[in-house]
């Protein structure tokens, strides 16, 4: 079996693993440790410390030395309730030259490129290691592959980091960061007659979602160039819950908060004007009724991709791609964790971000192929 052929059926594999974020992964890490093992190649799981039902591994081939690449991947994909899918989503089907199944872009179709390039490599004379990571939770706000990437000190410092996120094979050499907040707005339920003896926790909510409207405004109004589409920190709100009736007053409203922060900007300045904000609101709440209150939990902090001075991991894509192009996405990824814990990053990997998370998720199989002929080069490079 050819390597390229041994990959095509990784992905088949791989995109098999029912592996949404709300769910288990240990499934296909047990899967994957199972096969690196049989060619040979010794494997860490790093299981999460606060979900025991996750994990990430990683694994190495090649001499122990400094100087290597690392590809970076994650297993968890997004759902696919209340999507209409052609064809089963949990098996991947080529029709007119596009591979299609949950996950393919984003991103099982470069895990799989990633574990046979490891399968190869590890016949191959390599002078510096190549080495995979395969985390989890990165669709939860790239939070998962942290206990990896601390696990992994152990190993040999690589000089460079890929992270394979679909870029269409060219280098990304930075992104915004993030900051995702649930907030949980506690009113005074009276009936809607009287509602000014009551706090409504839905239009308490308002309040807030307003100053999301507004921060997006200004935001617009001063943005200045950049390449970053759009040129600005936005702020979103994509999901929101509350009320039982409409003749009482919300005891209850749920909601996100979420931030992509322009590099440059500190998410600690936007963090404190969320919360004065939330506080503001709260304050108000309480004039009305004393129990009335608001809870802020925070998913997430993503620190953003920003791009190096004579970065190893960019000259190490470009020298592989031929890519001179610039490149900046709004989306966030690993690289950002990596890049904040002292290794050099970049993006890069086959496939369209634009039919990640999407109904009939989609990856041509010219950039499958393009992501293979990357790793035979890649591999070709740690021989040398």
């Amino acid at each position: 079996m050819t390597d390229m052929v041994t990959a095509r059926s990784l992905l088949d594999r791989l995109v098999a693993f029912r592996s949404v974020s709300r769910d288990s992964n240990l499934e296909l890490i047990d899967w994957v440790a199972e096969w690196l093992e049989g060619q040979g190649i010794t494997v860490t799981k790093v299981p999460d410390p606060a979900q025991p039902a996750k994990a990430s591994l990683f694994a190495q081939v090649g001499p122990d030395v400094a100087g290597g690449v690392v590809l970076s991947g994650h297993t968890d994909v997004v759902p696919v309730e209340g999507q209409d899918w052609a064809s089963d989503p949990w098996a991947v089907f080529e029709r007119d030259g596009r591979l299609y199944g949950r996950g393919v872009c984003d991103m099982k179709g470069f895990d799989a490129l990633a574990l046979a390039a490891m399968a190869a490599a590890a016949r191959r004379p390599l002078k510096r290691p190549l080495q995979i990571a395969l985390s989890h939770d990165e669709e939860l706000g790239c939070i998962g592959c942290i206990p990896m990437i601390e696990a992994m000190a152990g190993l040999p410092r690589a000089s460079a980091v890929v992270v394979g996120e679909p870029t269409m094979m060219k280098a990304v050499t930075g992104h915004k960061g993030g900051l995702a907040f649930w907030v949980e707005v506690h009113g005074h339920e009276v009936h809607s007659s009287l509602m000014h003896t009551g706090v409504s926790a839905i239009l308490e909510g308002a309040k807030i979602l307003m100053w999301v409207n507004e921060m997006n405004a200004k935001g617009q109004a001063a943005a200045k160039a950049s390449p970053f589409v759009p040129p600005w920190t936005t702020v979103h709100t994509g999901e929101i819950r509350g009320g039982t009736a409409h003749n009482i007053t919300a005891g209850l409203c749920e909601f996100g908060v979420d931030f992509r922060v322009l590099p440059g900007e500190d998410p600690e300045d936007w963090r404190r004007a969320f919360l004065a904000k939330v506080a503001e609101v709260e304050a108000g709440m309480k004039a009305v009724h004393p129990n009335a209150r608001i809870e802020v939990n925070e998913r997430f902090a993503l620190p953003g991709l920003a791009p190096e001075v004579d970065g190893v991991a960019e000259g190490l894509v470009r020298a592989l791609t031929g890519d001179n192009g610039s490149q900046v996405v709004s989306y966030g990824t690993e690289a950002g964790q990596f890049q904040v814990r002292g290794w050099s990053a970049v993006v890069c990997g086959p496939g369209d971000i634009e039919q990640a998370h999407k109904a009939d998720e989609w990856l041509a199989l010219s950039q499958f192929e393009a992501g293979w002929a990357f790793m035979e080069d890649l591999i070709e490079r740690l021989c040398a």
